[in-house]
């Protein structure tokens, strides 16, 4: 939304998917909505509107590769991008390094095989 910026915005969104047919309803910063469109589980690709009620539509077209849906909302003449992604999954978007190094190991004084050790000495 340009008014905004870069900023994103928080949506509560309730999506069923059922033979293809994607439908929902939900509300973010400027009101309730409701969803209703297609998809495919073949390529991944989804296209729906966006209702406000009592207001305007947004185009959605997207697609999901396991993240999430990413893609473009349209409402002419302005396009940005999106991403939506389930309730509990971590932010896709902003990934968190993480790195695992090895225990250290014990490392014992090794005597070469055939010299004499001295206990007790």
């Amino acid at each position: 939304m340009p008014h905004t910026g870069a900023k994103r915005h928080k949506t509560g969104l309730t999506l069923t998917f059922v033979d293809g047919t994607m439908t929902g309803s939900g509300a973010d910063a400027v009101g309730r909505f409701s969803v209703h469109g297609s998809y495919s589980t073949e390529d991944g690709k989804c296209n729906w509107v966006k209702h406000y009620l009592g207001k305007h539509d947004v185009l959605y077209s997207g697609y999901n590769e396991g993240k999430g849906i990413w893609g473009m909302w349209e409402i002419a003449p302005l396009k940005a991008g999106f991403h939506i992604w389930p309730e509990g999954m971590e932010d896709p978007t902003n990934p968190k390094l993480a790195a695992e190094a090895d225990l250290p190991v014990e490392r014992y004084d090794q005597v070469p095989v055939g010299e004499e050790v001295v206990v007790g000495a």
